[in-house]
């Protein structure tokens, strides 16, 4: 592996789901201006709008929204053509 090309400011810092306000701490080298306390320790805080936590892929709260009625079109159109 090469020497020097990795960032040396590694650090821990907690990441906050803004949809659901989990908090999860990982190592980084994010430059932050805002401070969180997580049990009695202080970290440097990143906000985040979605995470895993909170994504519908991953919770299992996805759905199928059709929004404009397509597959109820198609299915008029094209559906039914083996009942002729």
């Amino acid at each position: 592996m090469k020497q020097g090309i990795h960032p040396d400011n590694y650090r821990e810092v907690a990441f906050k789901d803004m949809s659901n306000e989990e908090v999860f701490i990982t190592r980084s080298t994010v430059n932050t201006k805002e401070t969180i306390e997580v049990d009695g320790k202080t970290y440097p805080l990143v906000k985040l709008e979605i995470t895993s936590s909170s994504h519908p892929f991953f919770t299992g709260k996805q759905k199928l929204v059709d929004t404009a009625g397509r597959v109820d079109k198609f299915l008029s159109r094209y559906g039914n053509r083996k009942k002729k």
